[in-house]
């Protein structure tokens, strides 16, 4: 499991409208190029700050690969699911703010 945090200073750049750090999880697998896509853009969009996030790879826990298997990558806004196989820049920071 791997940790990303985001980051920034002062106000520049933060997202509009989020006051508290959201918890974000990416559910997804190694060979998997739409959760490569999504992981990039979950860093980009780290660097305004307002949350964290981090990867889970499905394949390491048969609960897991049973649960997500055909998904993948599914995002998840403070253990709410959000995205599931293609997520959108504009619409993850919409969801963030809200």
């Amino acid at each position: 499991m791997r940790f990303f945090l985001a980051s920034g200073s002062g106000n520049d750049g933060k997202i509009a409208g989020v006051t508290e750090s959201r918890q974000v999880v990416v559910y997804s697998r190694k060979g998997c190029h739409l959760c490569e896509l999504v992981k990039e853009s979950l860093t980009k969009l780290s660097r305004r700050g307002g949350f964290t996030w981090q990867e889970v790879d499905v394949d390491s826990d048969s609960e897991l690969r049973r649960k997500f298997n055909d998904e993948v990558p599914v995002v998840f806004i403070d253990g709410r699911k959000a995205f599931k196989y293609r997520m959108d820049e504009r619409e993850f920071l919409r969801k963030l703010a809200s």
